[in-house]
Parts: structure tokens; sequence; C-alpha cells
């Protein structure tokens, strides 16, 4: 790989993929849609692309000369309607593949992530063969599903996709799920669902980079692949490690299963309501994931453990 573009270069992912490509010498151009995005991808040493997932003359330019795209951009806000995450992560994903193939990029590596199965239940050490749900529990499943849907759709005359979906990125940096989980304690607004006593798998940050490099080198075209840290984790005990890291003390509130899924129900019409129902699939039960075949096919070994991964998060 001698030069790569990548979106969402700005965000959480997408700012440590450009560092790591950087560290292998590999020239960067990122998509940029704002001043305060353009600077940040600067300072990670990549050239900035001006304009947004919309925009196929800023796509293809910023592509010139690309062997690889990694495409890290999303909408994430749980609060937005369907047609706002239609527009960025669906449509978005399908006019950035259209700019790959118009300016001959080789490889297509897609960001995805297990909400893709999202239908309410319990996800239980399932692996790629299984099929998305009919009925995805929300805006982000639903977008990020069909978003998966063009990227395969799209391996074919000489453009070659990959897919790789993370669980639960966490690690020092995260824009995302961490300040929710902070902004909730803060407020008094954070319960366990049935104590938290259910395992997940989670990804820290650096592991889902491995796993991109690893799906730009060896993965193979039109094929998914999960990655995680390993073995999963107790729900609980991981969210009061991560919270630590910050100095916070996890609330000992809990509410049981059932009336959880009564609040979904009863406040599906707020537009923010408490809690969403892409957020109760999410978290409210087991959701763990086999990446034995992104270990066996790619090499891939979640290099960052977890004490590695909370330790990094600490102040100094």
């Amino acid at each position: 790989m001698q030069r790569a573009f990548v979106t969402g270069g700005s965000g959480f992912v997408g700012g440590r993929l450009i560092t790591a490509l950087r560290a292998q010498s590999v020239e960067v151009c990122a998509l940029a849609r704002s001043d305060k995005s353009t600077k940040a991808v600067q300072a990670l040493g990549a050239t900035a692309a001006r304009g947004d997932l919309d925009d196929a003359a800023a796509l293809q330019t910023g592509m010139h000369g690309c062997d690889v795209v990694f495409h890290c951009a999303a909408h994430t806000d749980q609060f937005d309607p369907l047609d706002v995450h239609m527009r960025i992560t669906t449509r978005g994903t399908e006019n950035t593949l259209s700019a790959a193939r118009a300016a001959g990029a080789k490889r297509f590596i897609h960001v995805s992530t297990e909400a893709v199965l999202a239908d309410g239940k319990p996800i239980i050490r399932v692996d790629e063969t299984k099929p998305l749900p009919k009925k995805p529990m929300g805006a982000y499943p639903i977008t990020k599903g069909l978003a998966e849907a063009a990227v395969l759709a799209a391996n074919r005359d000489g453009l070659e996709t990959v897919i790789v979906r993370p669980r639960f990125v966490w690690g020092k940096g995260d824009t995302n799920l961490l300040p929710e989980f902070i902004e909730a304690v803060k407020a008094g607004k954070y319960a366990w669902i049935s104590g938290g006593h259910y395992l997940t798998s989670t990804t820290h940050v650096d592991n889902v980079v491995e796993g991109l490099l690893l799906a730009a080198e060896k993965g193979k075209p039109g094929e998914t692949y999960f990655v995680t840290d390993g073995a999963p984790s107790e729900f609980r005990e991981f969210i009061t490690k991560l919270l630590a890291t910050q100095n916070m003390t996890a609330p000992s509130r809990s509410i049981p299963h059932w009336l959880g899924r009564t609040v979904v129900a009863l406040t599906s019409w707020m537009k923010r309501p408490p809690l969403t129902a892409t957020a109760f699939s999410l978290m409210a039960h087991e959701v763990t994931i086999d990446d034995s075949k992104a270990r066996r096919e790619l090499g891939y070994q979640g290099s960052v453990s977890l004490e590695r991964g909370f330790a990094d998060m600490r102040p100094t």
C-alpha cells in the first residue's frame, strides 16, 4: 500500500487509522468537511480533501492515486431520524464506493459493526455466517446493514471490497460511547439492566485498526470479518473498569430486563428517549462475537489487551 484515502479521519477510529498508516510511511488523504476536521487530519499527517460524502468531485479527487479506500465515516447519533442516517451512512457509503471505482482504487475496506445484527435479542457467540435480521432495531442498524449490502454488491469489476465488524469500540480518545456513559452517570440516569451480569465482546480502537490494516493486505474480496479483544468480559465489570479510568464510580442501581423493554416501548415516540431500542438491543443482554475467521485468515491477534487499554486511559 503506497497511498490510502480515509473517510471519517477526524473521528475516533479514522484518526487512529491515519496515525497507523503514516507510521508505515503510507501517504494518506482524508476527507474533511470542516475547518476543524481539516486541521485534525493534517495534524495526524494526512492531506485533507475538503468535502462531504455527497461530494463526488471531492471524493474522486482525494482518491486519485490511492491503492486503498478506508471508509470509516457513519452517522451514530441514535436520536436522529432515519432519513439523516440514510443520507450519511447508506448513501454516503454508496457515494464513496462509486468514487472509489471511478478513481481506480483497488481495494475498499468498510468499517461496519455488530449492530447490523441488532434485533432486540441476545447475540451469542455469533460469527459472520449469521444473517442480518429482517427487522433491525433502529436507524443505525438499519442503515449500516444497507451500507454493508452496497459494499458487497460493489465487489466486482476490479474493485475488491472487504468488511470489518468490531464490537463496542473503546480506548483513549473515545468520542462516542465513553462520553455517553459518563454523561448518564453524572446526571444520575444510569442503571444496569438485570445487574449487568452478562457477557459482552469489546474491541479496543487499536485492535480495530489492526483488523483494518490486515483486511487491506490479506482480506478476501467480498468477505466480512469480525474483530474483538478476544475472550468476552462481563458487561458490568468492563463498564466499571472503563469508568474507573476516568476516576468515576459506577452506580449500583439496576432495573429488571422487562422494565427496560417497557421503557423502550413507552418512550419510543420521544425525540430523546431515556433508552433507545438500539441501545437496549446492544447493551441490555449478552452480545458476544466469534472472531476466529479473522484470526485464521488474516492473522489477526487483537494485540492490545484490556489491561493495557485501561492503563493507557488513566490520567497521568
